[in-house]
């Protein structure tokens, strides 16, 4: 089995989701079908067919969430050290082009998120950056051409 890496608040994040389909959204799912239920003909009661789709959605997440879990391999960025940039660095980089300055910190496939600057270890930038120092430059094939960026700062928060 492979080990999925992910940061411990990656890893706490998909442990609530859990929880809270566990305990609230299971158990409101199979009210509202008994609920429909209770109106009669089932073949054409559509908040019967709405609610089985959600419950059918529900129990496909938990089954996916229980597998990230029970494969998770946490790596702590305040435990790991060093100049290159690795899974968990957070990444000062300026925009060659642009001179516009952005932050990225490296995290899992599953706890990526770019409006909070949490890019995906597999992701295109990643990858460019995985074992580059600062003062180097990268170059990401990007829709509009390459982009380029200089690394400005590798710490690990």
């Amino acid at each position: 089995m492979q080990k999925t890496p992910m940061t411990g608040k990656g890893l706490q994040q998909l442990e609530d989701e859990l929880r809270k389909l566990k305990a609230e959204e299971r158990p409101a799912v199979i009210r509202a079908i008994a609920e429909a239920r209770s109106h009669g003909d089932l073949s054409e009661n559509a908040e019967y067919h709405a609610a089985r789709e959600r419950q059918s959605f529900i129990e496909g997440r938990i089954l996916e969430l229980e597998e990230l879990i029970s494969t998770a391999e946490v790596i702590e960025p305040t435990s790991l050290s060093g100049k290159q940039v690795k899974f968990g660095a957070t990444v000062c980089l300026v925009d060659e082009d642009t001179d516009k300055e952005i932050t990225y910190q490296i995290v899992g496939l599953h706890e990526a998120d770019i409006k909070q600057h949490k890019i995906s270890i597999s992701s295109p930038l990643a990858k460019a950056l995985i074992g580059k120092e600062e003062g180097d430059t990268v170059s990401v094939p990007a829709p509009g051409g390459d982009r380029t960026y200089e690394i400005l700062s590798v710490k690990f928060i």
